[in-house]
């Protein structure tokens, strides 16, 4: 009787990897995993990944090396672009934040 190969990586519509059904992205447990993390820390981590996931998607990475560094770099890219449009354009609510802070370094404490 033949088991049908699992897959505990997944791209959603948007291009990003994410590992078995769940949400979490593999740059969760791969990032920790180059860190030196333990798979049950990264599983801690992350309630709705099983260790079997977690394990799944570390054997996913070590089998596809080069294929996920190359998404890793295009992650980081898209990352550091909204990071750049988020800082030229702040949010109102982060405008208003920033503004009382700066009110609070000029005025003169009691």
């Amino acid at each position: 009787m033949e088991m049908p190969a699992k897959s505990y990586v997944r791209t959603d519509d948007s291009g990003a990897i994410r590992v078995g059904e769940t949400r979490v992205m593999l740059d969760s447990v791969v990032y920790p995993f180059q860190r030196g993390d333990s798979a049950e820390a990264i599983r801690s981590q992350y309630p709705s990944l099983t260790l079997e996931e977690v394990y799944g998607a570390i054997a996913y990475y070590l089998g596809h090396r080069d294929e996920v560094d190359d998404y890793l770099k295009r992650q980081e890219a898209i990352w550091e672009d909204l990071r750049t449009q988020s800082q030229a354009n702040p949010a109102p609510v982060v405008q208003r934040l920033r503004a009382i802070k700066a009110s609070r370094e000029v005025e003169p404490r009691p």
